[in-house]
């Protein structure tokens, strides 16, 4: 809060937001916000989105192929509060195990009353050097996280590290839409009301001035395709969402797939 406590930032509308700039500022930025809003991040995740969060979700889920390794390992990078981890585990025929790491750890344990007899295992980590060995996933997601990472190419480079031959990096993230009209409701809606609803629920002054101003801020689609190409991965490919208010981003590790070590100890 600021100092006069108030909530909502309404003060602060036209300061500038923190957490802008790449490195370890917006690092620190991010894992704090997120560690503050956990309690009520689910409520005003689905509020605010009015619940089409979940079926991106679903789309984004659909696009890991994971049916190639049914009993795989997987890894739900800036997990938060579980949300992809639960709904692959749910999956009709998945029968693998999920990492989920995020470095927020209020995140994950606001999360952990989702946990209770799936083979979902939090993990606090950092995306950018996280602990498990080389070629030991074979698949992994990110749900409205990538864009939170201090150093974009970097996390892309080491979920490319982590990922089996032939398995699959899916990026579902929030993206500006194309159509003039789309865009203009869009901006309205993420600068007005959910700063003001975010903050007054949430109880943080910036947090969901963050979200828009970091969404501007994030490549376009065909940029962050292009960035993903450059760390390593092949068969790149994006589709938007619900006319371009968000977007799926799907590479893939070089190499055929093939029996590697595990993540975690069986």
């Amino acid at each position: 809060m600021d100092p006069n406590g108030s909530a909502s930032g309404e003060g602060d509308a036209d300061a500038p937001v923190p957490g802008m700039s790449p490195g370890p500022e917006k690092r620190a930025y991010v894992k704090g916000i997120f560690s503050d809003i956990a309690p009520r991040y689910d409520l005003l995740n689905h509020l605010l989105s009015a619940n089409v969060d979940k079926v991106w979700r679903r789309r984004a889920i659909a696009k890991l192929g994971w049916e190639r390794a049914p009993n795989g390992t997987y890894l739900d990078l800036c997990a938060g509060t579980l949300d992809v981890g639960v709904q692959l585990s749910q999956t009709a025929g998945f029968a693998g195990r999920i990492a989920a790491a995020d470095f927020a750890e209020p995140m994950l344990r606001a999360g952990l009353g989702k946990v209770q007899g799936r083979s979902l295992h939090p993990v606090v980590a950092d995306a950018l050097s996280m602990p498990f060995q080389d070629a030991s996933m074979d698949g992994a997601i990110v749900a409205f996280g990538i864009r939170n990472l201090a150093l974009l190419d970097e996390g892309l480079r080491e979920a490319l590290r982590v990922l089996r031959p032939g398995g699959r990096f899916v990026i579902l993230e929030f993206s500006t839409p194309p159509h003039a009209l789309v865009r203009s409701a869009y901006h309205a809606y993420f600068h007005r009301v959910l700063p003001l609803v975010g903050g007054v629920v949430s109880g943080h002054p910036t947090a969901y001035r963050y979200l828009p101003e970091s969404v501007e801020r994030f490549p376009e689609c065909e940029e962050l395709a292009a960035r993903m190409s450059r760390a390593g991965f092949i068969n790149v490919e994006w589709t938007p969402l619900t006319f371009g208010i968000a977007a799926l981003h799907v590479g893939e590790r070089p190499g055929s797939a093939s029996m590697m070590e595990p993540a975690f100890a069986a």
